[in-house]
């Protein structure tokens, strides 16, 4: 299976099962107990919805995630797309509602940064991976 089609399958379990098929995910390593949410952002270039399964953390009532495209040199797609329309869909477990996309910045970014770290240690490999090239979003989800 491609990774487009177990991200895709992913998907359409989750949607299912009301999130209880795809929320809690053990990682690659088989020893985490991450969280997925389901971002839908608007396709900056084709005004498609685009559905994408995300690791998330909370942080005062909002979910945090991370445009981390494992230290890639570009952001990954659905980054490009909230910057460019910031008003997006979430479902985190069986509920579903609107949210504002905003990337984090100085001291808070550090903050969120350390924090979803701590849930998912890979993010500080990637940043080493992505060097100077760029700095890795952190992405405040805050309910419309």
């Amino acid at each position: 299976m491609s990774q487009r089609d177990w991200v895709l399958d992913h998907i359409r379990r989750y949607r299912e099962t009301d999130g209880e098929d795809g929320h809690s995910w053990s990682g690659r390593d088989g020893r985490q107990n991450l969280f997925c949410l389901l971002l839908t952002t608007t396709g900056h270039r084709s005004g498609e919805a685009r559905t994408t399964p995300l690791i998330y953390g909370e942080h005062d009532g909002r979910h945090i995630i991370v445009a981390s495209r494992g230290g890639a040199p570009e952001h990954p797609s659905w980054y490009d797309n909230l910057a460019a329309a910031p008003n997006v869909q979430l479902q985190v477990g069986a509920e579903q509602f609107s949210a504002i996309a905003t990337t984090a910045t100085g001291e808070e970014r550090a903050e969120l940064w350390k924090m979803m770290a701590a849930i998912f240690p890979s993010y500080d490999e990637y940043q080493k991976k992505a060097k100077d090239n760029r700095e890795i979003p952190v992405v405040i989800l805050q309910r419309a």
